[in-house]
């Protein structure tokens, strides 16, 4: 029998990982001495505290079978696993993020660093459609990796301007 998560199990690990990502910027920033690049870090967290609450809002409007758990936990072992999945993926919260950063970096490279950490996610959540029954709501998902890319796209716009 093959592991199977429902969409809400998906929206928590997403949120998770949202609150995750806020938290690496905000620590960044306050590693960081430069004014303008420490407010990049800011803004970057602003809008990972944005995406948290988008699936946050998603996930409210879940069917009840998109809920339904696929295994039997009264132990809750599962909503364990996918807090530590979401913690070692995309932004890994063992790291400390100021141990990462020389404080030299340029915006371009911040710009760089977060815009590969948004790739990471939709390979991430790419990866786990695989888990997600149709039934589950494996097209809420594909909705995750949608507003993703979108982060993507936006980081890349802030990168192409910052090269012109």
């Amino acid at each position: 029998m093959g592991i199977s998560f429902n969409a809400e199990e998906m929206f928590e690990m997403a949120e998770r990982i949202e609150r995750n990502g806020a938290k690496f910027y905000r620590t960044a920033a306050g590693a960081i001495s430069d004014a303008s690049v420490r407010r990049r870090f800011v803004d970057l967290a602003a809008w990972e505290d944005e995406h948290e609450k988008t699936f946050a809002a998603m996930r409210a409007q879940l069917t009840a079978e998109e809920r339904t758990p696929t295994v039997f936990d009264p132990d809750e072992q599962s909503a364990l696993y996918l807090a530590a999945m979401a913690d070692r993926r995309v932004f890994d919260v063992s790291t400390e993020p100021a141990k990462l950063l020389t404080g030299k970096e340029t915006v371009a490279e911040i710009l760089q660093a977060a815009l590969e950490r948004e790739k990471d996610s939709v390979v991430f959540y790419t990866g786990m459609l695989d888990y997600v029954p149709k039934r589950l709501g494996k097209d809420r998902i594909e909705g995750i990796i949608r507003e993703e890319m979108g982060h993507i796209a936006l980081l890349s716009k802030e990168l192409r301007a910052l090269k012109q």
